[in-house]
C-alpha cells in the first residue's frame, strides 16, 4: 500500500504504464465538475469511479481484496481512514467471487486517514476498508481508479 499526497504522484510508478495512467489522469482532472459515475481512461484496464457518501462507522464491515484491480484511492472533497492489513493475516469472511473481483476477509489491522488531496494504491494482496469515518460521519468526494494489473 502506498500513501500520499497528489503531487507527489510521479514519483510512484514508470511512464507509460498503467499505474501512470491512472495517477496522471488524478493530478489532471478536475473533479470538481464530475458527477459520480464510471469514467473510462484506458478501457477496462483502467477506468476510475466517481463517488459521494458518507463515511462509516467500521464495526460490521469486513476488509475486501481484489485479484483483477488494484485501486487508487484518491480523496477529492472531505476526509475518511481507510483500514488495511497484509490479507494473509486475516480470514476469509464471503469467498472471492470473480464477476465482481472481490473477496472479504475478517482480522486486525491498522488504520491511515486520507484527506482531501491524498491517494493510497491499494494492491491485490493489501486488504482494505474504505470509506471509515473519522469522528462523525461526513460527506466525502472520492474517486477510485481501477487498474488491472
Amino acid at each position: 500500500m502506498i500513501v500520499d499526497v497528489i503531487k507527489n504522484a510521479g514519483l510512484y510508478a514508470e511512464e507509460g504504464t498503467r499505474l501512470a495512467a491512472a495517477l496522471e489522469y488524478l493530478r489532471k482532472t478536475d473533479f470538481g465538475k464530475l458527477a459520480p459515475g464510471r469514467y473510462e481512461i484506458d478501457g477496462s484496464d483502467v477506468f476510475a469511479l466517481v463517488q459521494e457518501y458518507e463515511t462509516r462507522q467500521e464495526e460490521g464491515v469486513d476488509f475486501e481484496v481484489h485479484r483483477k484491480y488494484a485501486d487508487v484511492q484518491y480523496v477529492h472533497e472531505g476526509a475518511e481512514r481507510i483500514g488495511y492489513s497484509h490479507m494473509d493475516r486475516l480470514t476469509t469472511t464471503v469467498p472471492y467471487d470473480e464477476a465482481k473481483d472481490c473477496e472479504f476477509l475478517s482480522g486486525e489491522g491498522d488504520v491511515v486517514t486520507l484527506s482531501a488531496g491524498m491517494f493510497a494504491v491499494v494492491y491485490p494482496q493489501d486488504a482494505h476498508k474504505p470509506s471509515l469515518v473519522i469522528d462523525t460521519p461526513a460527506r466525502v468526494k472520492k474517486v477510485v481508479v481501477k487498474v488491472r494489473v
